[in-house]
């Protein structure tokens, strides 16, 4: 009899499942379920809960367990906030653990290509039981593997003394990934994984952690291929995250500078919550990142491997909901806040719309704040999506194979209905054709057979880069390589269509934000 959380199961019932499905990792053994064509095999530890004198520490591999663990259930997400990605407060920080699919019947020696996702959130929110990879594992034969990492606070908080203190000075959540990378490769083989095939990827906080990883030492030889999706490699200074982090701390009553860390390891869970930040970026100079990963992405000092890169073409529609209804001054005022010095020249180009519908000027700020590649960061150009997309783009391609997309489908289902407001193809509204667990299956359920055929399309042309470092799918529309042909490939509703680079710096105005390269942007607007 093999001992399972309180249950049994018996070899003799039914051998050949029972063997197959259990599997011996380097923290013991684990029984997965099959599922529709899949075996799942969620919920591994592979870290000690980061609790007590261990919040805010690197991360400890789990210890090993005694008998076998069941892997049939997700674990807990990491704390985080109520919000879209989690329905309840969550305050669990037993959290760290990987989830394994893989086409029925793999068996150990089948060195099978492996994808190995971050989900995004913000670095706030979000969870690996959102991102399943059901699709790509059954219809392109590889393994899926998704993580948890440290949130928030918790996860990228950085203080006096934390570098001294395991190395994790406001990247405690990169180190966690770090971590599950390593055991990728020391665990994967025994799922019938190649460890020497592994493609990392992921979307928004997923994608900045993904350029973290290829600039980041300690990242080094873990994955062979990158995928970033509406990412950017954007970071924040060591001594501007410790100022924060300082601030943070006397938000909560530790004001001893000295004793900051160790009063903030006494505070419940939902207090941290509380008191955190809307959203985190990376921390450099520190040991996890030494570097500042732009410059370092510019000089090429990272990872040289084959790069799937991409945006949505109107990222900011996910953020703009409560813009609808902005009178014209409102409009003006939002625009010269957030561009400050340059305002003048953004409203030239994109002036107070004509249009009277009251979802017109969200819109409208949508664009160029798209376009200005601003989302999740700074500067002009150092974020997410339009011109700051192109560039991450482009500075790739001088030096790795890249190809790059844009997505383009703007009729599909957004986060959430909200009437008369067309989402358009926002930020993340890609990820429920990829991944239709993102949002629990229910848009998927609903699509029409061309959001289908969409969807198959993207599976199979991400499933083919995971195998091959090329996006090459028969009979489907042939992805030019990005840096011979200067082109990228616009996804949408029927034929995806080659886009010139020339096309795609024209209709999101790079030269006007190429001249503010850099420039400060305010938060608000």
């Amino acid at each position: 009899m093999l001992a399972i959380a309180g249950a049994t199961v018996a070899r003799a019932a039914d051998p050949a499942p029972s063997q197959r499905l259990l599997v011996r990792t380097t923290g013991g053994p684990v029984l997965g379920e099959q599922a529709s064509g899949i075996e799942n095999f969620l919920g591994i530890p592979y870290a000690e809960p980061p609790v007590g004198d261990l919040r805010w520490r690197a991360p400890h591999p789990v210890a090993p367990w005694a008998g076998v663990r069941s892997a049939a259930a997700y674990g807990s997400y990491c704390p985080q906030p109520r919000g879209l990605r989690s329905p309840t407060i969550v305050v669990d920080e037993d959290c760290l653990f990987v989830n394994v699919q893989r086409p029925a019947g793999t068996v150990p020696g089948a060195r099978l290509p492996v994808f190995v996702y971050i989900h995004g959130g913000g670095f706030t929110s979000g969870s690996s039981a959102r991102d399943g990879q059901d699709l790509l594992v059954r219809r392109d034969g590889i393994i899926g593997v998704t993580l948890n990492y440290r949130l928030g606070a918790l996860g990228f908080l950085a203080l006096p003394g934390m570098q001294g203190e395991d190395r994790a000075a406001g990247d405690a959540g990169l180190l966690d990934q770090q971590l599950a990378l390593r055991w990728v490769r020391d665990n994967i083989a025994a799922f019938g994984g190649d460890p020497g095939h592994v493609t990392i990827g992921g979307e928004s906080a997923g994608g900045y952690s993904v350029c973290a990883h290829l600039v980041a030492p300690g990242s080094r030889g873990l994955f062979q291929q990158a995928i970033i999706e509406s990412g950017s490699c954007f970071s924040r200074s060591l001594a501007r995250s410790t100022t924060d982090g300082e601030a943070y701390a006397r938000s909560l009553g530790c004001d001893e500078r000295g004793a900051m860390l160790a009063c903030l390891r006494r505070k419940p869970v939902v207090e941290l919550l509380d008191h955190q930040a809307a959203g985190y970026v990376p921390t450099r100079d520190n040991d996890v990142l030494p570097r500042d990963p732009r410059v370092a992405v510019v000089q090429g000092d990272f990872a040289h491997v084959p790069v799937l890169i991409g945006s949505t073409l109107d990222e900011q529609r996910s953020f703009t909901m409560n813009d609808i209804g902005w009178t014209r001054a409102k409009y003006l005022a939002a625009i010269r806040l957030r561009f400050g010095r340059d305002a003048a020249a953004v409203l030239a180009a994109y002036p107070p719309p004509a249009d009277p519908s009251p979802q017109a000027p969200a819109y409208r700020f949508a664009a160029a704040t798209t376009d200005a590649g601003i989302l999740g960061a700074d500067n002009v150009e150092w974020g997410i999506g339009g011109c700051g997309a192109a560039w991450l783009r482009d500075t790739l391609a001088r030096q790795v194979p890249v190809h790059a997309y844009e997505f383009a489908y703007r009729n599909g289902p957004g986060w959430y209905p909200i009437p008369h407001y067309v989402w358009g193809a926002g930020h993340a509204t890609e990820l429920v054709y990829l991944y239709p667990g993102h949002d629990g299956g229910i848009d998927y359920a609903r699509f029409t057979p061309a959001e289908h055929r969409l969807s198959d399309q993207l599976v199979r042309y991400w499933g083919a880069f995971v195998a091959n470092g090329r996006p090459d799918v028969g009979g489907q529309v042939a992805w030019p390589t990005f840096n011979q042909s200067h082109e990228l490939l616009s996804l949408t509703i029927g034929q995806p269509v080659s886009e010139p680079a020339a096309a795609f710096r024209a209709a999101h105005r790079c030269d006007l934000w190429d001249r503010m390269q850099g420039d400060r942007v305010h938060p608000g607007g």
